[in-house]
């Protein structure tokens, strides 16, 4: 029995912010290589971003983020996967908006893959190192 394959090739959509890769070396957006902590929506930057480090992080922190229409955070803890405070998963919760927090590999891909769907998400990646 043969069976018949699919696949769906998806686009970027123009304006929507695209990570092509992450690595030792840093995380690059088309031309540009950061090798610090990022901070994105699917629209934007945002330059410059106060780094704290993951157990610290607060609400407060990630506001920048909320003053735009945000349905998922998605944080990127560095090489492994780590936790953010329970009381920030709290805050959000409050809120109404989703709070996931992996390895920035898998942040970065996860991003790219909402970001193709034309969803309201935003990162913070930590690099790797």
């Amino acid at each position: 029995m043969v069976r018949e394959a699919r696949l769906k090739f998806t686009r970027e959509l123009p304006g929507t912010l695209t990570i092509r890769s992450v690595g030792i070396e840093g995380i690059r957006f088309a031309d540009r290589l950061w090798t610090e902590t990022i901070a994105l929506t699917t629209k934007e930057i945002i330059d410059p971003w106060h780094s704290v480090p993951l157990a610290e992080l607060t609400e407060i922190d990630l506001s920048p983020l909320l003053a735009n229409p945000i349905e998922l955070v998605i944080v990127g803890s560095g090489a492994k996967s780590e936790f953010v405070p329970r009381e920030l998963m709290f805050a959000f919760a409050r809120r109404g908006v989703g709070l996931e927090v992996m390895d920035t590999a898998a942040a970065a891909r996860t991003f790219n893959v909402l970001a193709s769907e034309d969803r309201q998400v935003a990162a913070v990646l930590y690099p790797l190192t």
